[in-house]
């Protein structure tokens, strides 16, 4: 057992929820501690997700058919890298969110998207009669809907994690968005899409103010991400009542093909 699988260090305490003063839209960030959105997938995942996490070490991840998002330090040392290597499997790929510097020898980079953060600053929130709550038994239609328009990650758990909302016209769905992660205090709003043969129509925008309904009803705050390139949809959210936040970076990487020795787990969160 080497040294470094024996240290402790110790458990990171959880983020406390945000708060709001009265006629804010966003919840302060409380003093002395990171924005909840910095770090949206370590924040969920010890947060109103931890029922999701798989840990080992500093890193947390959603199980592999919920979503790819996994929760990771900053700065990853060797460490972090052997935990996230063992989490992925040999050759196995994982999701990451804005590294500070290349990963180590073994790992390739399969895909480096440059995003976009936008959070509600003025969405007005509106119930929609045609939008039907979506379940695990539409989860087929739900897939195959996000294989025709690709608006991002969308697995078969992905419903699990919040509610979703489709609409129908002949009985097909044609159009969705739903909640993806939850740090305290907020809900992100994904998997918009709509089957081209219903663009122009106005659905995706009706859908994210239903979305955003029901997260506000909660108390929370909607937010969003993706890619810095859609710009289409980007002006979409501007014009709901989003604003631009911050410019995260995606990465999917695959793991080395052999792992390396790492020993015991330490204990700690991410950081």
């Amino acid at each position: 057992m080497s040294t470094l699988g024996r240290h402790r260090e110790p458990a990171l305490r959880q983020p406390s929820p945000a708060r709001v003063a009265d006629g804010e839209r966003e919840p302060r960030p409380v003093a002395g501690e990171p924005h909840p959105l910095d770090a949206p997938a370590r924040t969920s995942l010890t947060g109103p997700h931890a029922r999701f996490a798989e840990r080992r070490g500093r890193i947390l991840r959603y199980p592999v058919d919920v979503t790819p998002w996994t929760a990771h330090p900053d700065t990853p040392d060797a460490r972090d890298w052997a935990d996230l290597a063992a989490l992925a499997g040999p050759g196995g790929t994982i999701g990451l969110n804005t590294l500070k510097e290349e990963p180590p020898e073994g790992w390739e980079i399969l895909q480096r998207i440059a995003g976009v953060q936008l959070v509600d600053e003025s969405v007005v929130p509106e119930p929609d009669a045609e939008a039907v709550r979506l379940g695990r038994a539409d989860v087929p239609e739900m897939l195959d809907l996000v294989e025709r328009t690709r608006p991002g990650p969308f697995l078969p758990r992905t419903v699990e994690l919040g509610t979703y909302l489709g609409i129908r016209r002949g009985g097909a769905l044609v159009a969705m968005a739903g909640e993806r992660l939850r740090p305290p205090g907020w809900t992100e709003i994904s998997a918009v899409c709509t089957d081209e043969s219903v663009r122009g129509q106005g659905l995706a925008s009706r859908l994210v103010r239903a979305v955003a309904h029901g997260i506000r009803e909660r108390g929370e705050t909607p937010f969003l991400h993706t890619s810095a390139a859609n710009t289409g949809a980007i002006r979409l959210y501007e014009s709901l009542g989003f604003r631009l936040r911050a410019h995260p970076e995606f990465l999917s990487l695959r793991a080395p093909a052999a792992l390396p020795p790492i020993g015991e787990p330490r204990e700690a969160a991410p950081r």
